[in-house]
This record gives structure tokens, sequence and C-alpha cells, in this order.
């Protein structure tokens, strides 16, 4: 068995990817072939993106194109669990963004119900809703509300948009209360903001899954806080790599992190604007950030105990992944 074997045959989660940042290129390409035909300059390897907002841009504007409707929503999710399955990926989560909402003028449950009809056998998935930092308006922020309050199937809520907007007053409160619901709390910190964003979100908004985290090797107290509290980042290095948040491939932290005892997952983030798959992803962790492949059982076994899954099913996943890795290994002993 030779690397890319291993990383096809173990069992994997996929933490933290954006529904319609994972939008099938091909979608596109059945769309309008004369103008999504060729590979577009944002989706060619070398290529890194000027900042954040040249990203977002570039990722709407695509993604509306084809997201008109609940529908789209279920055949777009469907194409996305299969590749998934194909990828060995058994547990996912993944968010839609709250503003498609408005932006489309359809109701968040319809949405949340389209993806879920899609989910096929052999596939746990887990569906969140996501929330601009400035996501409130007089219009959304009822909905918001209504979602943490009475939405059926909703996993959980995550915090994302440029950190550079204050946290508003909002935000608080209704993570506080999806905690009481027992929804899933995540938040994006620490992309390119500094650790600070990092500590708020755990200690603030109690959140105990922190997407990126990237800038939390700015802080050996808040690394070694981290750690103590079991607060797992999921992280992205091909996206943090084109997005800049870091600036070469050996500054990438998740190395330090697994060092530190840091919890890590590794997922694609937004699959549309990176070209990215997550076997990418691992083989990234052992070409790109020369971590040992030893390192992908770690990471792989990390996704599957931050999972909600019960235990035992959690357990027989981590079974799979120590006999893939005795096999690649020649070991006869579990890691």
């Amino acid at each position: 068995m030779d690397l890319n074997q291993f990383i096809r045959k173990i069992p994997k989660t996929e933490t933290h990817l954006h529904l319609e940042g994972a939008l099938p290129w091909e979608f596109l390409e059945q769309l309008d072939p004369a103008s999504y035909g060729n590979t577009p300059f944002f989706r060619k390897e070398k290529f890194r993106y000027v900042d954040f907002a040249q990203f977002e841009k570039i990722l709407i504007d695509h993604a509306l194109k084809v997201f008109r409707s609940a529908e789209d929503y279920f055949k777009v999710s469907t194409s996305i669990f299969r590749s998934a399955l194909d990828q060995n990926i058994r547990y996912l989560e993944t968010s839609f963004h709250a503003g498609m909402i408005e932006f489309l003028n359809i109701p968040g449950r319809e949405i949340l119900c389209a993806i879920h009809s899609a989910i096929p056998d052999g596939l746990e998935v887990r569906v969140f809703l996501g929330m601009s930092r400035n996501a409130y308006s007089s219009s959304l922020g009822p909905k918001l509300e209504e979602a943490v309050d009475a939405w059926d199937h909703l996993a959980g809520i995550d915090l994302h948009g440029p950190e550079e907007l204050p946290i508003e007053e909002w935000t608080i409160p209704l993570w506080r209360k999806a905690a009481d619901r027992g929804l899933i709390l995540k938040a994006h910190a620490g992309e390119f903001g500094p650790a600070s964003n990092i500590e708020f979100a755990i200690e603030k908004l109690g959140v105990k899954r922190i997407q990126h985290g990237v800038s939390a090797c700015e802080s050996h107290e808040l690394m070694n806080k981290i750690a103590v509290k079991d607060v797992c980042l999921d992280m992205c290095p091909i996206s943090n790599y084109k997005l800049r948040a870091v600036e070469s491939w050996t500054e990438h932290p998740l190395g330090l992190f697994l060092e530190k005892g840091i919890r890590c997952t590794i997922s694609t983030d937004d699959p549309l604007s990176f070209n990215n798959t997550l076997e990418d992803e691992y083989t990234a962790c052992i070409e790109k950030l020369g971590l040992p492949p030893s390192k992908l059982v770690d990471v792989a076994k990390n996704g599957f105990y931050v999972a909600d899954l019960p235990s035992n099913v959690k357990e027989l996943f981590i079974q799979e992944i120590d006999y893939a890795w005795n096999e690649f290994s020649g070991s006869d002993s579990n890691v």
C-alpha cells in the first residue's frame, strides 16, 4: 500500500466545509459551457488570492449563478455527498450561509430540509447555520433566533466573515441560547485576526470548535489553554496558504499544534475556490508541511473524536484507521 492508497483507505471526516463554497465546478460548466469550460485563474494550482475580499467576491459571484432554490441545494448537496463517499469520508459537517435566506428569499428551513434530503446511506452529515459577524439585520435577525430556537435537524451554528468586523452585541446571547438547546458551537477565529479572537470565542462564546485558529501560534498561553480545554481546531491548510493566512507552507502551524497536544482536524473549506479535495489536504500535510505519515492518523482520528456520533460508532471508525495504518506501516501494533 502506497501513501495515496493509505489516504484513500482510511475513513475520514470533513469538519469545515461551506456548502456554497463546495459547489462542484461541473454545475457551472453545465450551466454555461462557453464561459466555464476551462479552468479559471483562481482554481489553478499556483494562484493565491490577494486578500479575503477578492476571495469572497469570486465565491459569491459564482455560487449565486447556481443557487436559486431549495432544489438547487438538494442537487448540489447530492453531488458533494457522493464525492465525499468516493473519498471514504464517513462523517461530514457543513454549513450553509444564513445570508442566502435573504439573497434568495427562501425559508431557511427549506434549505436545511433540502440538504438533509440529499444525505446518502453510508455518510453521516451534520448541518450548521453559518452567520456573518454583521448578519443580525432587522429582517434576518428574527430568522436567526427562530433557527436556534426551533429548527429541527440543525446541528449547530458557526460565526464567520471578515474578522476585522467587531463582534456585535447579539452574538453572545445567541450563542448562549444555542448552547442551552444543545447545539454545537463553532466560530471562525484566528484565520486573519489575532490570537485574542480565538480567546474571545472560547471564553465568551463557549466555543470548543474553532474554524482555522492559525494565529493561536502567537501565544504559548493560548495554545496551552486550547490543549487543556480540549478545544479542536478545524484547519484547512490549502485554504490557509491560498488566502495568505500563512505566507509560506513552512509557516503553517499544524505540526506545532499537534506537538503541543492540540486536537486538530483537516478539511477543505471552499473547494469551489481552491480546487481541492480532502485527499489533496492530506497529501499537502506530507508534501508541503513535512509531517510524517503517522500524523495523518492523528488528524483522522481527531475528526471522529469530535464527531457528533455515538461512542461505539466512533470507536469502530478509529479501529479502521488503526487497521489501515498497520497495513501501510507494516506494524502489528496499534498506533
